[in-house]
């Protein structure tokens, strides 16, 4: 192809990924009467029971749902290709509804912006902080105090770093890569808009698998084992990168080596990479009592160091970004070139 098709790849590529940015920046999130991943939540609703045999209904569950996501998405953004209207060489209405995906699926904005109020609440008004951070962690607030409140913050911004924001972007691009390297394979040439249909339906399951575990995955729960299993699976990539993305944005690489051995404190295999090196790169101790404790330094964070986690997560936020966008232009060129 010219430096013409080049430029077409890209924009096909990288507009979603800059537009869903920018609509996260701006409004934080869909309105949640028409959020998807609101309505998928309603299809997961019916599940949540007893159920006879619930490692069959589990495991059923978390094939088909996530799957059932990825084709309607997917299918969605391809249709668009294929009907909707082109300029320029690119799919733009294709291009709209991966925006659409991907916004809906990657969220950052709204985390920083509650984590920044329980911090805030945290000094002015610790009972207000408790009301706020439940919308962050799922336990019980009642006896934390404020250093907790804050460390129970600065925790799920980072957990939430890797499953809200990286996970997405991420398998955005394993999907779209995937597709090119097949199309590669078999000897004919990769097709932008397929390869954007191929990454928003990646998208989209690793985010309906991650609703699943958020729903059903607890121990009490035993229809949602399979969905936590599967949710491990997905994540341990992306759990690894926020944290590499965390260590790059402290400009402090040996966090993340000092981290390792603390990623191993909390029951997930991933959350505590994150975690760990939030707490090894800030200096403070994170700790959920009873549970895990995360000594990146003697103390849990103050209120200093604790908006400086929400800095620093977004900025790793950011550095996922341009890291999703320098291998999507990458892609755009092995795309255009072949």
């Amino acid at each position: 192809m010219t430096p013409t098709g080049l430029s077409a790849a890209a924009v096909t590529l990288l507009a979603p990924l800059a537009v869903a940015v920018a609509l996260d920046l701006a409004v934080a999130e869909p309105p949640r009467r028409v959020h998807p991943v609101a309505l998928f939540g309603r299809l997961v609703g019916p599940f949540d029971r007893e159920w006879e045999r619930p490692g069959l209904v589990g495991a059923a569950v978390a094939v088909a749902l996530p799957l059932a996501a990825a084709a309607v998405c997917g299918g969605a953004v391809r249709l668009a290709a294929v009907y909707g209207p082109w300029l320029g060489g690119v799919p733009i209405l294709a291009v709209a509804v991966a925006a659409a995906v991907c916004f809906s699926t990657a969220s950052l904005r709204m985390l920083l912006d509650v984590t920044g109020e329980v911090v805030a609440e945290s000094e002015a008004d610790p009972d207000a902080a408790r009301e706020s951070v439940r919308a962050l962690v799922g336990r019980d607030p009642a006896a934390l105090s404020p250093a907790d409140l804050r460390s129970a913050a600065v925790e799920s911004a980072a957990e939430n770093l890797a499953d809200g924001f990286v996970a997405p972007l991420a398998w955005f691009v394993a999907g779209a890569t995937v597709a090119v390297a097949l199309a590669a394979a078999a000897g004919g040439a990769a097709v932008p808009s397929v390869a954007l249909a191929a990454g928003v339906a990646a998208a989209a399951w690793a985010k309906a698998v991650n609703t699943l575990d958020s729903m059903l995955g607890y121990r009490s729960k035993p229809v949602g084992r399979a969905s936590a299993r599967l949710d491990d699976a997905v994540m341990f990539l992306p759990a690894r990168v926020a944290a590499g993305c965390l260590a790059v944005a402290a400009r402090s690489p040996g966090s993340l080596r000092r981290a390792r051995p603390l990623a191993r404190e909390p029951a997930s295999p991933n959350s505590g990479w994150p975690m760990a090196t939030a707490a090894v790169a800030l200096g403070v101790r994170l700790e959920k009592p009873g549970a895990y404790a995360l000594p990146g330094g003697p103390e849990p964070p103050t209120p200093a160091a604790a908006r400086d986690a929400v800095r620093l997560v977004g900025a790793a936020g950011g550095i996922a970004v341009a890291a999703a966008a320098g291998w999507l232009l990458a892609l755009a060129g092995v795309v255009a070139w072949s």
